[in-house]
């Protein structure tokens, strides 16, 4: 009889915890990969067209690539252009963010200054930089990180502006200093509006990376993908498509996530 109610006491266990992960997220998030995997295979087996090509190929295209050493190479690039331009942006676009919330004045003189750079199209920067400065990293790089010093400035200004008086009146009283007021007091406020610039930036920045190797660099994701354009080979643009969203969910998903969560721990 105990063995009995051991039994249904450990499979009472056991479906709770199989019911448990068959209502997470995860669960979802595999099936519904899998259905748009089959979705695909069906249209693509509909319309029997090179120009559409199934899982199966571009699958395919893909582990050729990756065998090849190709892929990781042209994606490491990529990812090489997208760490610099993300990082110089987010440095100096916080740091003007954090002087215009701060100085109304300023924020009064540069807004029309943002706002014009917000409106300005990535491809007139491209283009102006590979003109200006040639096609080189240098200006590949210059021209991403324009882009996005702006969203950054306007998301941090907003942190800047809501930022306690009560709390930087203490630490005047208690003569923090500039840097112990900053790194006490003014960044643990504006985290959250600098992980939200950061992850809203990350998705801005690779996309401008692609177009910026296409136009001019000899190497990277977006090269492949012009290479791809200029041979109909639909299935190599998917491959490198795929694989560079791959790496971006995975930063997303093991740094941008956990550095979010970690910097709004203190206002719970």
């Amino acid at each position: 009889m105990a063995l009995d109610n051991q039994t249904i006491r450990t499979g009472r266990v056991g479906r709770g915890v199989i019911g448990s992960v068959l209502s997470g997220r995860l669960v979802w998030t595999i099936v519904s990969f899998l259905s748009l995997l089959v979705l695909w295979a069906l249209v693509a087996a509909l319309l029997q067209s090179r120009l559409f090509p199934g899982p199966v190929e571009v699958g395919s295209k893909f582990l050729s690539e990756a065998a090849s050493g190709e892929l990781g190479y042209h994606v490491g690039v990529t990812l090489a252009r997208v760490a610099v331009a993300f990082l110089v942006a987010m440095l100096i676009g916080s740091a003007i963010g954090i002087a215009l919330g701060r100085a109304k004045g300023a924020d009064q003189f540069f807004d029309t200054w943002l706002i014009f750079f917000l409106n300005l199209p990535a491809l007139v920067t491209i283009i102006l930089c590979y003109v200006w400065f040639g096609l080189t990293e240098t200006a590949a790089v210059l021209a991403v990180t324009i882009n996005k010093i702006p969203n950054v400035a306007v998301t941090v200004r907003e942190g800047a502006r809501s930022l306690s008086r009560d709390l930087t009146e203490m630490a005047h009283i208690y003569r923090f200093g500039t840097w112990k007021t900053l790194r006490h007091v003014t960044l643990p406020q504006l985290a959250p509006f600098m992980a939200a610039a950061a992850r809203g930036g990350l998705a801005l920045v690779w996309k401008i990376v692609l177009v910026v190797e296409l136009l001019g660099r000899p190497d990277g994701v977006g090269r492949q993908l012009y290479d791809g354009f200029q041979l109909f080979d639909v299935s190599m643009i998917l491959a490198y498509a795929i694989a560079f969203i791959l790496v971006v969910q995975l930063i997303e998903i093991l740094v941008l996530q956990p550095i979010e969560a970690r910097v709004n721990r203190w206002r719970r």
